[in-house]
């Protein structure tokens, strides 16, 4: 039976993190707050726990899962390399709603659905997220909805469409109006946003300092 906590009340969120933290080492589903809306997160080097995720979303792997970090430099270990345009991206950006799309370590050994060798990578602006991807490493994360349903704006909403299939709900209040992240695919000779949400296209442009192609 999934448990939620209230990160609101300071014991509870102290409780929470940890249940959370032995959930995703165990292999298990967590809910969690960011700044744009709820994700279902785990393990992101679990290709069991990252199938749950799916089945749990109704989703299937020809839609990849994003992964979540705590901190600039964890993206070091992850991706092929970091070209000048992601550093001065993460810079300007992170953490906060903006996804890079690079090419990732071969060493990695990970199953995030078809990703064609890339991942997609952000650092969320929402302290409880933080610390817990500080505590247990990068998470495979998701929006906390069924396919094709709306994305969670609470904690409640996301247990009403996903319920017992994720161990931990952590609650951190309403997550305000639901704003994607932008994505930018910097795996390409030109960076091109593949979807525009809560950094513009001519934020990102002007922190380049060239035009860059959308799709």
């Amino acid at each position: 039976m999934a448990s939620t906590y209230d990160c609101s009340d300071p014991d509870a969120r102290v409780e929470g993190l940890a249940a959370a933290a032995r959930a995703v080492r165990g292999g298990r589903l967590v809910v969690l707050p960011t700044d744009t809306v709820y994700g279902i997160g785990c393990d992101a080097f679990s290709s069991s726990a990252v199938r749950a995720l799916l089945a749990a979303k109704k989703r299937g792997p020809d839609m990849p899962v994003p992964v979540l970090v705590g901190s600039w430099s964890t993206i070091d270990g992850l991706v092929l390399g970091v070209p000048k345009p992601a550093r001065e991206l993460i810079e300007a950006f992170w953490p906060g709603g903006l996804s890079l799309v690079l090419p990732h370590a071969p060493s990695l050994d990970w199953d995030l659905g078809s990703t064609k060798g890339t991942v997609m990578l952000r650092m969320p602006l929402h302290p409880v997220a933080l610390e817990l991807l500080r505590e247990v490493g990068p998470m495979a994360v998701s929006s906390a909805n069924v396919s094709g349903s709306p994305p969670a704006a609470s904690a409640g909403e996301a247990e009403s469409q996903l319920g017992d299939s994720v161990a931990i709900y952590l609650d951190g209040g309403p997550s305000g109006e639901p704003v994607a992240s932008t994505v930018v695919d910097l795996t390409g000779d030109e960076p091109r946003v593949l979807r525009e949400g809560a950094v513009s296209t001519a934020s990102v442009a002007e922190v380049l300092g060239r035009e860059v192609l959308t799709v």
